[in-house]
């Protein structure tokens, strides 16, 4: 089995490192990941400028670019053949609800997804600093072994949210629907040294949508969140509603 590793918090975090020790004894894995931290970058490809792989001394190559940037360049221009499974993560922070939209750990997996390989983006939900980073590279390991033991018949683009515990603390593993969030906290406006005035993005808003069936729900009850996601925006309910609209004078 192949799979390649990416992130978005850079290819030194903590997180990526617990990845790679847990899959290297099930899998012939390449890790390719930002150079620095791509938090929020969402699915940006680099188009103004070329992109460099470097490779650090632990064996990780490294793009001066975009999550995306790093599975597309693996996928397209790096690698001989084509990795079975993509893995994102692990990432310092959750990605529920409307996070997916501006997640960089999202993207790289979904960029996998869109190249034909079934994705995984595994993220960390914690109050303060995360302690165990193993948590989630355990269950990514056993989703991982799954795909290998057999195929799931479809694309798969999985997000998937490991509570901050022991593993042995975990629930379980819950099928689930994104969640949403309340609108983020305004902008922070403060002056800088020189007397500039400059922003800081607000806070992400509170969960409003957190009831059973949920990402919010499931991680807040002891379980790890595992969301089917797809690339279609289309809001199909509207095409009728659009047509009619159009037609009117």
């Amino acid at each position: 089995m192949r799979i390649l590793i990416s992130n978005d918090d850079g290819y030194f975090a903590p997180g990526i490192e617990a990845l790679a020790t847990h899959f290297k004894d099930i899998a012939d894995i390449t890790v390719v990941a930002p150079a620095e931290n791509c938090s929020g970058a969402s699915n940006s490809l680099t188009l103004d400028r070329p992109l460099y792989l470097r490779t650090a001394p632990n064996g990780f190559h490294f793009v001066n670019g975009t999550p995306t940037d790093s599975v597309h360049l693996a996928v397209t221009g790096m690698l001989d053949v084509v990795p079975d499974m993509v893995v994102s993560g692990i990432n310092n922070g959750a990605n529920m609800g409307d996070d997916t939209i501006y997640s960089g750990t999202v993207a790289a997996a979904t960029e996998g997804y869109l190249l034909g390989i079934p994705s995984l983006a595994v993220s960390m939900v914690y109050e303060g600093e995360v302690k165990h980073y193993d948590t989630g590279a355990r269950v990514a390991r056993e989703l991982a072994l799954r795909f290998k033991a057999g195929d799931f018949g479809q694309p798969v683009l999985l997000n998937v949210n490991v509570p901050d515990v022991s593993y042995h603390q975990l629930n379980g593993m819950r099928v689930t629907r994104l969640g949403r969030r309340h609108k983020a906290e305004p902008v922070v406006r403060q002056r800088n040294p020189r007397g500039e005035t400059v922003y800081w993005v607000g806070a992400a808003g509170l969960a409003a949508d957190a009831g059973e069936g949920t990402d919010f729900h499931a991680v807040a009850n002891g379980y790890v969140s595992i969301t089917p996601l797809q690339i279609d925006l289309t809001h199909a309910a509207q095409i009728g509603a659009l047509q009619a609209w159009l037609k009117h004078e």
